[in-house]
């Protein structure tokens, strides 16, 4: 992305995304971390749109109503989920041990990951925009840094489950 794009559609999209922002429930930075990358893949795929603002104002709508639409479907839990009361001595010990396992894991995992997957196995199962406030990112950038965090996890993981 050239320097001239960028210095020239940031005001636009930061007064588009704050207009947007309120009806989506989300953060305008969110709107537009996530403008800025659908930019970035068309610049890769076609080039620059022939008419910048324009597009840039129709990509912020666009994003507005994935947000909306997304939000609509997603809904707390309105009781618990079931808790298996009924395990005994081994399966608590079972359970406790891949915690462990788990755990430790977490902290050989690479960059902020750690700090992220623990924020996402706290008890105190907090949302997403709280964890963004406690690591300082984006709430749109968690999603996938979850899913890279998630896929080194895996990784370290695979040969601890093959062995069992």
């Amino acid at each position: 992305m050239t320097p001239d794009l960028v210095t020239a559609l940031r005001p636009l999209l930061t007064a588009e995304a704050a207009a947007e922002a309120y009806a989506t429930g989300t953060d305008a930075s969110d709107l537009e971390q996530a403008v800025w990358l659908r930019l970035l893949e068309r610049l890769d795929a076609e080039g620059p749109p022939p008419d910048p603002q324009e597009w840039l104002r129709q990509a912020v709508r666009s994003e507005a109503r994935r947000t909306r639409r997304t939000s609509r479907l997603e809904r707390p839990y309105v009781v618990e989920p079931v808790d298996d009361g009924d395990r005994g001595p081994e399966q608590l010990a079972l359970a406790a041990a891949r915690g462990r396992a788990l755990r430790a894991a977490v902290r050989r995992l690479p960059g902020r990951c750690p700090r992220l997957m623990e924020a996402l196995l706290s008890p105190e199962d907090l949302t997403y925009r709280e964890i963004a406030g406690e690591l300082g990112i984006s709430q749109g950038s968690l999603g996938p840094e979850r899913s890279r965090c998630l896929g080194c996890l895996r990784r370290l993981l695979a040969p601890e489950v093959a062995a069992c």
